[in-house]
């Protein structure tokens, strides 16, 4: 198990460009399997969970090979249906969350299908409903080997249908797009997810010849076609790693331009960010966020405690709640942070109050935070990173933190960001991995 070592209260200075965005990856990468001909994908971030689906693809018999940095062409050509039913893949899937989304493209393209139990972070009941009840509705027969621990999924051919999605699942969106795209007729999905993530999706599988309309909004009409074509696409900067930065520069007091950050597709991020008192500045495609010594939360009109909260596109997202609950340690003033969509991540805050924060966790999806308005810093601690987005949220207390810090279970980290600690030490930061 790897550890970082982090020495605190350095300031970082200069620019830093966002990886390829994570969650979209995923979902292209699933994409692929729903053509004969050659998907060229620029921009894929080099993150523990994309290289694991892209291996998972390769084991899968998919031809699949690099360009440069972050290009990659993926042919499905040739897909070995057998090796579903192997140990190997199962393990994968049981492994790697975004394997869900393998459901769909298989089931439409080649009748079957078989899914392990997926894995992914620790932080509560992440049900698979939406998706599974999804592709019923699209006429697939499901059937649960509890012996393997699998899902097995068969169909002669899907039919379009209507449903009204019970959730905005964001995965369970696109596994039913990419079912939908070669089914029988017409699909229309009802309160669909609609973040840039998916909209990218829809995008590139027009290009690959579907036929999808309401793009951007929560009710999708998807019209079947027999086929699809190759195409090229290009993943969206991860808005997620943007938040991080913003984060990383008000806790560090620090000036930080952030490079190339498609702000249109950022929707709501950095008007929360301000509620917290950080300064912003768009400049171009970048964000500048210059050297603050204070920055003060903002209060409702009405007087009362600001409330930032996580909500379906275009709500904030809850993969940045993590970074501003620990933002808000150094703030003026309070704030409640409410999670609703997952019960167990705030759980990492026991760590933050052992570094020094005042922070109250009222239940599973709540914790007020009181900021300490760099009157006090925290204390460098020993962690352990328990997902991904409290493992970056901690790594940012520590840069701000007086002392050494220690976080363990950086795999969680890398799970999600590209050489964190070479890119962050390129603008100042002191973070040895061993």
């Amino acid at each position: 198990m790897a550890s970082f070592i982090i020495e605190g209260g350095h300031k970082l200075c200069g620019e830093i460009r966002p990886q390829g965005a994570k969650n979209e990856a995923l979902q292209i990468i699933c994409a692929t399997l729903l053509t004969s001909e050659e998907v060229v994908v620029r921009n894929v971030p080099d993150i523990l969970d994309v290289n694991n689906l892209i291996q998972l693809l390769r084991d899968m018999g998919v031809r699949v090979s690099k360009e440069g940095m972050n290009t990659y062409h993926f042919q499905a050509s040739d897909v070995d249906l057998d090796y579903l039913q192997s140990e190997a893949f199962l393990k994968t899937c049981a492994s790697l969350r975004g394997s869900v989304m393998l459901a769909g493209p298989l089931v439409t393209r080649f009748g079957r299908a078989v899914i392990s139990k997926p894995g992914g972070d620790k932080i509560g009941r992440r049900r698979l409903d939406t998706h599974f009840i999804g592709i019923q509705k699209l006429g697939a027969n499901f059937n649960y080997n509890t012996g393997r621990h699998a899902y097995e999924i068969e169909a002669e051919r899907l039919r379009g249908t209507y449903m009204l999605l019970d959730e905005a699942s964001v995965t369970g969106t696109a596994n039913l797009i990419m079912a939908a795209v070669l089914a029988e007729g017409r699909t229309v999905i009802y309160n669909a997810a609609c973040e840039p993530y998916v909209q990218q999706l829809c995008h590139l599988l027009n290009r690959m010849g579907a036929k999808i309309q309401g793009i951007a909004s929560n009710l999708l009409t998807i019209d079947g076609v027999e086929a699809l074509h190759g195409a090229e696409h290009t993943i969206l900067p991860d808005m997620i790693e943007v938040g991080s930065f913003i984060g990383m520069a008000a806790m560090t007091r620090s000036e930080l331009t952030i490079k190339d950050v498609s702000y249109p597709d950022l929707g709501i991020i950095p008007e929360s960010f301000r509620r917290l008192g950080i300064r912003l500045e768009q400049r171009g495609d970048d964000i500048h966020v210059p050297a603050q010594e204070h920055y003060r939360i903002e209060s409702f009109m009405d007087g009362s405690i600001m409330t930032i909260a996580d909500a379906p596109w275009p709500g904030l997202t809850p993969d940045l709640l993590s970074v501003m609950l620990v933002v808000a340690t150094q703030a003026q003033g309070s704030v409640l942070i409410h999670q609703k969509m997952f019960e167990s991540r705030l759980f990492f805050v026991d760590k933050l109050i052992d570094m020094g924060a005042q922070i109250i966790l009222c239940d599973p999806h709540r914790a007020v935070v009181i900021g300490h308005d760099h009157g006090f810093r925290l204390r460098g601690g020993n962690m352990t990173s328990p997902d991904i987005r409290a493992g970056i949220a901690l790594l940012i207390a520590a840069l701000s933190a007086d002392g050494i810090s220690r976080i363990h279970n950086i795999e969680q980290i890398d799970r999600g960001y590209q050489d964190i600690e070479q890119r962050l030490n390129a603008i100042g930061a002191r973070i040895t991995r061993i």
